[in-house]
């Protein structure tokens, strides 16, 4: 570590407390902001209608599930009320721009909601399938607020009602990001919901610290009303291209009973090695793939979904020298993988509804059984590729609710190739999240993650910095063979609606993190880096961009004199 003063240890440790005491402070403040109320702290609340502040209610004559069920009752009629971006009809929402909003936004089609429900008129009732036909249509990025009800039942039929609110999805604008002491911008136009269909279509020109590119978009979630998926992109970067098409239909739902798939990839760019957060050299890469799939499953059984896949993949990296390459780090091997595999997943369906837990203002699915997945293919140059090789991948996640206030999320995966004898390019990750709810707007957050690599390839070789969650410091600034970080947040949802068009929240934050092992430049690991920091968290409730912005303030406790003392770090992710 960087002596940091002339009484080195002593000085390193009156620093970290300096900054462990503000660090308290700073979370006893946004603390304080909401007061935690004891009347309120079920974990998985009953969710409303934030857009219209009421409940979507079940009439009190419509019995109970587990009643219907056991009369065998049937689907009726089925009714949708799917409704504007903005409530007129309530006062909060009485303005001349919302009704404008409202007036030019093209609503979702009838026909596009009921695409995605597992339930049809004369099928038996099943609230499994009304509550999984909720999920996938809150998945959708062009609607929020989504409600399916029993509101009357009769003759043994029971009539239901589809409630969802849409969101603007036309997305025209530019936008400024922020990491690691890097910027990044963006001009787009992107439309999440055609013409009220559910297709997706963008235009983006993004210029980040790697490359500047124009890539067209557009997605098909339900081709000519059928479960198929169609998916294309065509990318014009500076460096070269990123094109890309998959036609597939998915295991779209827990009791589905096949799926097959198309996808096909071309990609030329130029990439960078970083050292410290500097490039020190760069090299030519063109991947080229194609994966041909088709999976089987017997359906949900005793609350398992059990999927076997079959497929067949080609995969190719090929590396060059380029004249912006300084040559003090040797070209990646390309390599080409053609391999014959099968795959197994499991699905646990022990899902809950929950708010405030990575997303601001919005309902969150939560799935508190086992997900886990595992492939393993067999490469052999007999067939066209450069090498035998024994190919898998393996992942499992399972979310554990201690009670109605805490959680934990683990995940583990483990990937690699058998080559010779020795493991290539394995990779175990081990990754734990553990959530605490003192109230319905305050909520610790710790994470530990560890990545541990064997033989990594040298395109793979894994970094820590700013772009993989040490916000105190440059992208990319440590390498090595594994790396490892933990996280502790405090975070606060607030009641502040600004303009009634987004959420916002607030976090104070500590990382600690370092990388181990051998680093394939030969500079190693520099110790153990820690930040401290706070910032800002943006939710767009009333529109598909579907994100969270995070605006936040980094203190490197660890820095060296090439690293700016405050980091502002102005990025959007998928969660808070």
């Amino acid at each position: 570590m960087k002596d940091l003063g002339k009484n080195g240890k002593t000085t390193a440790i009156n620093s970290l407390s300096r900054h462990a005491v503000c660090f308290a402070l700073l979370a006893g403040t946004l603390a304080s902001i909401h007061p935690a109320d004891s009347a309120a702290r079920d974990f998985l609340p009953s969710i409303t209608s934030r857009a219209t502040a009421t409940p979507v209610l079940r009439p009190a004559e419509v019995p109970a599930d587990e009643v219907l069920e056991a009369e065998r009752a049937v689907v009726g009629e089925i009714s949708f009320q799917i409704n504007d971006i903005f409530a007129t009809q309530n006062a909060e929402d009485d303005a001349t721009l919302f009704r404008l909003a409202n007036a030019l936004h093209i609503n979702t089609k009838r026909a596009t909601v009921e695409q995605k429900l597992l339930f049809n008129v004369g099928e038996p009732y099943s609230a499994r399938k009304l509550a999984e036909s909720e999920r996938l249509l809150r998945n959708q990025r062009y609607l929020v607020d989504v409600h399916i009800v029993p509101i009357a039942y009769q003759d043994g039929r029971v009539h239901i009602k589809v409630f969802t609110r849409d969101v603007w999805t036309l997305k025209p604008g530019v936008s400024f990001g922020r990491s690691g002491g890097t910027n990044s911008s963006s001009v787009s136009f992107e439309e999440s919901n055609l013409l009220g269909l559910g297709k997706q279509l963008s235009l983006d020109y993004r210029s980040d610290v790697d490359r500047t590119s124009t890539v067209l978009d557009y997605r098909d979630p339900n081709v000519w009303g059928s479960r198929w998926t169609l998916a294309a992109q065509w990318g014009d970067n500076s460096d070269g291209r990123k094109n890309g098409l998959l036609i597939e239909r998915p295991f779209y739902a827990l009791d589905s009973r096949w799926s097959a798939g198309l996808k096909l990839t071309d990609e030329r760019r130029i990439d960078a090695v970083y050292d410290l957060g500097n490039v020190i050299d760069r090299y030519r890469l063109t991947q080229r793939g194609a994966t041909l799939y088709y999976g089987v499953s017997s359906g949900l059984n005793e609350r398992w979904a059990q999927r076997w896949t079959f497929g067949v993949t080609h995969d190719e990296y090929q590396f060059e020298p380029v004249a912006q390459g300084t040559g003090l780090v040797p070209v990646p091997d390309s390599r080409t993988l053609v391999y014959p595999w099968i795959g197994l997943a499991l699905i646990e369906d022990n899902f809950g509804k929950t708010e405030n837990l990575n997303q601001i203002g919005r309902t969150e699915d939560l799935n508190l059984g086992w997900t886990v997945s595992a492939q393993l293919g067999l490469s052999n140059k007999q067939i066209g590729a450069d090498r035998n090789a024994l190919i898998w991948s393996s992942s499992a996640v399972r979310n554990f609710a201690w009670n109605e206030h805490k959680i934990t999320e683990i995940k583990a995966a483990f990937s690699g190739r058998l080559e010779s004898s020795q493991v290539r390019n394995g990779l175990l990750t081990l990754s734990a999240r553990h959530f605490v709810r003192q109230s319905p707007r305050q909520l610790s957050f710790f994470s530990a993650q560890a990545d541990i690599g064997k033989r990594i390839d040298a395109d793979q070789r894994l970094t820590l910095g700013g772009d993989t969650g040490l916000r105190g410091y440059p992208l990319r600034y440590q390498g090595g063979s594994g790396r490892w970080l933990l996280t502790a947040e405090q975070r606060v949802f607030t009641d502040w609606y600004p303009f009634r068009l987004m959420r916002v929240g607030g976090a104070a934050f500590l990382d600690i993190g370092r990388t181990f092992g051998t680093d394939p430049l030969g500079t190693g690991s520099i110790g153990t880096l820690r930040d401290v920091g706070f910032g800002l968290r943006i939710g767009h409730s009333r529109s598909g961009i579907g994100n969270v912005t995070h605006i936040n303030v980094a203190f490197p406790l660890s820095a060296r004199n090439d690293i700016k003392r405050v980091q502002l770090v102005i990025e959007t992710k998928s969660s808070f």
